[in-house]
Order: C-alpha cells, then structure tokens, then sequence
C-alpha cells in the first residue's frame, strides 16, 4: 500500500467534470484506489463517492494505492491532480 497527499488545485474543486476525469484515471489500474478527505474516504472509481466527498479548491486528500500496480497508479493520480484536472 501506498499513499501520498496532495492539494486540489481546481478553482471549483472536484465537480461532475474533474471527479469524472480523476475516475476515469483510477479505473485504468487493478489497485484498489481511494483518497481520505476529512473524516471520510471515498472511492476514487466511483464518480458519486468522490462527489460525495464535497472537496473543495484548496482541501488536501490522501491518495491511497493498494494492489499490484499500486506505484504507477498513484504516480499518474498525483499528476492528474496537481494538472488540475483538466481545468
């Protein structure tokens, strides 16, 4: 298991259309893919659960990685997230 923590950077935080591209990402891997934010941890494949999560712009997450692809997918999430998205 591997986690890091990074710093949303979207004005508007993880809406429809970047919790959409940050699921989109995390489905490409066989690891289990979470994030903690708070007192919550959500599913990073699942669009409602990252939404539900209610990340806003500036809010830290921790990415969590867990499986055979493990590093290679939280490298590729951590650049998502700090490429802002697609925003």
């Amino acid at each position: 298991m591997v986690s890091q923590k990074v710093t949303i950077k979207n004005p508007t935080g993880l809406h429809l259309r970047p919790a959409g591209i940050l699921c989109k990402e995390a489905m490409q891997y066989k690891s289990l893919i979470t994030f903690r934010f708070r007192d919550t941890t959500a599913n990073a494949k699942s669009v409602l659960s990252v939404l539900g999560a209610c990340v806003k712009s500036g809010d830290e997450i921790e990415l969590v990685c867990d499986g055979e692809d493990e590093e290679d997918a939280l490298k590729a999430l951590i650049a998502a997230v700090e490429s802002g998205l697609g925003e």
